[in-house]
């Protein structure tokens, strides 16, 4: 629920807020293909195809398995927001309707599947 969300993010957090929107840009894309396209032709510095493939794989191996953790993180509290905020509709949602169950009766059993729903959602969350 919101009550349950922190006001601040930790350092990490907020380093992986920075790296997603510093990866995401388009200049940072076109970055990679400039560098791939200026270590192709340095097979013919290096000589050695073996060496020379080392380097490239070595590389994009650490920068990938880098960039992955981070943009999982920031993927994880963004799941984490949405599903606190559909939390807090649904919640608002069955009070509203709660309140209007004087003229509709039949609106109880509603109300119940919704906050039960919601509860589901608490219950089987990943990031709990």
């Amino acid at each position: 629920m919101p009550s349950d969300v922190r006001p601040g993010l930790g350092w990490f957090d907020r380093f992986a807020d920075r790296a997603s929107r510093f990866f995401s840009q388009a200049w940072f894309f076109a970055f990679c293909v400039l560098l791939v396209v200026v270590w192709a032709p340095s097979f013919f510095v290096i000589g050695n195809l073996d060496t020379w493939q080392l380097i490239i794989n070595t590389l994009t191996t650490i920068v990938t398995f880098l960039m992955v953790a981070l943009l999982q993180n920031s993927q994880a509290r963004s799941d984490a927001a949405v599903q606190d905020k559909l939390n807090a509709i649904a919640d608002a949602l069955a009070h509203l309707m709660s309140s209007s169950t004087r003229d509709t009766p039949e609106l109880d059993k509603e109300i119940t599947e919704l906050r039960q729903a919601v509860g589901l959602e608490d219950r089987e969350s990943s990031s709990s």
